[in-house]
């Protein structure tokens, strides 16, 4: 059985890396998969499934905060220097958060002015960037 969760473990790493590839999740798939690797690598001396997941979710908790500090504070919140368009896929209701079509790919987005709401299908600009969160504003404001 302890053979199957050392495959089981090293495929769920090999997707979670995968997964970062293809979407940008600011290295929290890539820090779950790295985790699930190193337990597969431990499944001899952990035989429990429970404790298993148990350490792949400290040790991807672990991970995820070590590279939040490791990374520049700058890279952590980015400002965009020249604004550029993007189209609202979803409504981004007021203080909360919804998707745009930015640079061919799906984006969480969320409006900088806190108390707008944008609806869907709308141009707007992205003016800077949280992790992988983009802070954006209607293009009626700015043309306005």
């Amino acid at each position: 059985m302890s053979i199957n969760l050392v495959w089981l473990w090293l495929l769920i790493g090999i997707a979670l890396c995968a997964v970062e590839l293809v979407l940008p999740t600011a290295f929290v798939s890539f820090a779950m998969g790295v985790s699930a690797v190193v337990v597969a690598v431990a499944v001899p001396i952990l035989p429990h499934l429970g404790l298993q997941v148990v350490v792949w979710l400290a040790l991807s908790t672990a991970f995820v905060f070590l590279s939040r500090r490791l990374m520049p504070a700058s890279q952590r919140h980015s400002k965009i220097r020249d604004a550029t368009v993007a189209e609202t896929l979803t409504e981004i209701t007021a203080g909360k958060e919804g998707r745009v079509l930015y640079e061919g790919n799906s984006w969480r987005a969320k409006c900088a002015d806190e108390k707008l709401s944008i609806l869907p299908q709308q141009k707007v600009y992205v003016v800077s960037r949280e992790g992988t969160t983009l802070i954006v504003m209607p293009e009626s404001l700015i043309h306005h």
